[in-house]
C-alpha cells in the first residue's frame, strides 16, 4: 500500500515567464485578482526540485521560465527587499548577475535563510530603477551603499 500525501506533482502547463507573466497552457493569464493571488502563492519544495503555486490547500506545478520570485522593491537603507510572494529578505549585492534571457535585467540570490543555495529572483523595471539609483563608482569599479556598508558589485 502506498502512502498517503498528495499525489507527484506533474506539469499542468502553468508557466511563470522571464518577464512576469504567467501563462496557462500558453494563453495568458490577465485576471489581475488571480495573478495577484498566483503571485504570492509561489512556492519552492526543495524536495521534489519544483517550483508551485499554492492557493488555500490546493497546489499546482509551475514551470518557471527564470526566476521564480520577482523584487518588487529595494529598501538600501535596510538592505532588504521585497518580493512578489510578499516576502522581505535581505540583499546580497555579490549574487547580483545579468538575465541571460534579457540582458538589461538584472536577478539575485534571495531566501538563503530557507534555502542554502538561495533562489533566483528578478527585479521588476521599478525595482532595478530604484537599486541602480544607488549604485557609484568607487575604487575603479561600481559599488552599492547597503544598510550603510559600501559593497562592490560584481561585473555585470
Amino acid at each position: 500500500m502506498s502512502g498517503f500525501g498528495p499525489p507527484p506533482l506533474q506539469s499542468i502547463g502553468l508557466v511563470l515567464h522571464h518577464d512576469g507573466r504567467f501563462t496557462h497552457e500558453g494563453q495568458p493569464i490577465a485576471n489581475r485578482r488571480l495573478l495577484a493571488v498566483f503571485a504570492r502563492g509561489v512556492r519552492f519544495l526543495p524536495g521534489e526540485g519544483k517550483y508551485v503555486v499554492q492557493v488555500g490547500p490546493f497546489r499546482a506545478q509551475l514551470d518557471v521560465e527564470e526566476a521564480g520570485f520577482f523584487v518588487r522593491s529595494v529598501d538600501l537603507a535596510s538592505g532588504r527587499v521585497a518580493l512578489s510572494d510578499g516576502a522581505r529578505d535581505r540583499l546580497d549585492p555579490a549574487s547580483l548577475r545579468a538575465s541571460a534571457l534579457d540582458a538589461d535585467a538584472l536577478l539575485c540570490t534571495v531566501k538563503r535563510s530557507v534555502f542554502g543555495h538561495g533562489l533566483a529572483a528578478r527585479f521588476t523595471r521599478a525595482a532595478q530603477a530604484e537599486l541602480l539609483l544607488g549604485v557609484e563608482e568607487r575604487d575603479g569599479g561600481f559599488a552599492l551603499r547597503v544598510a550603510d556598508v559600501w559593497q562592490i558589485l560584481p561585473d555585470l
